[in-house]
């Protein structure tokens, strides 16, 4: 065979495989394109009730170059921890509570059936993803990964639905036997916030309402939490620019 030769099949070979030739017999991989401007790799620990889920949604993600699978003694390195299972139960329940103490990444959960009434439960154990088996395909479980990497969550509709009406639920409970929404403020709170636009501390603002200091400092934090702030400066700023104060 000639060098041509050589050199034409080379070529069709790399079309064929995605491998690009260089000089002598060495090749480097060609990087797909949806990867190109990517992070690398996400890496990934999956956890399961038996064997055969497990081996399911590994076999799946098995394929993809996004995804970089840890086996079992790796799994405190993974940025996300998918745990797969049929039903949230009490052992589901106890094994979430160590997943969130054994890792210091995110957790996502495949499940089988799941009623509406588990979702502050998995809420509190940290699960900020969730998928359902049936709809668990490949394309669907490295969406859910990727987002969990990038600080994201996943919900499918009908439990976002639920957890919006949990909020809700929420803030009429803890604000409105106050007469408070999450975006104004009580008249206490308006006016310390008075007291701290005018430039006093907080010993003064505490002897010129009668409260304590250990009071004012609990209201302007309940303040700066609840409205999302960074500081008393930006509350003030927040609340004038409102009409609040």
């Amino acid at each position: 065979m000639t060098s041509t030769d050589t050199t034409r099949e080379e070529v069709v070979t790399a079309r064929r495989t995605g491998v690009l030739p260089r000089s002598g017999t060495a090749t480097v991989p060609r990087v797909p394109e949806q990867l190109r401007g990517r992070r690398a790799q996400v890496r990934v620990a999956v956890f399961a009730e038996d064997i055969i889920l497990q081996t399911g949604v590994v076999q799946q993600l098995r394929q993809r170059p996004e995804v970089e699978l840890l086996n079992e003694s790796e799994a405190g390195r993974a940025e996300v921890s998918l745990l797969v299972v049929d039903a949230l139960t009490e052992t589901v329940t106890e094994h979430l509570r160590r997943l969130r103490l054994a890792t210091s990444g995110r957790i996502g959960l495949v499940v089988g059936h799941f009623e509406a009434g588990g979702l502050q439960t998995i809420v509190e154990h940290g699960v900020a993803a969730v998928l359902r088996r049936s709809e668990a395909d490949q394309d669907r479980l490295v969406h859910l990964i990727t987002a969990l990497a990038n600080g994201e969550g996943v919900m499918p509709g009908d439990l976002l639905g639920e957890l919006l009406d949990r909020i809700g639920m929420l803030q009429r409970t803890m604000l409105d036997g106050r007469g408070l929404t999450l975006s104004t403020l009580t008249a206490r709170e308006a006016e310390m916030l008075k007291l701290v636009a005018e430039g006093f501390d907080t010993s003064e603002i505490a002897a010129k309402t009668s409260y304590s200091e250990r009071t004012v400092k609990n209201v302007l934090h309940e303040i700066i939490t609840r409205l999302g702030l960074r500081n008393r400066a930006h509350a003030v700023g927040y609340a004038m620019r409102r009409g609040l104060i």
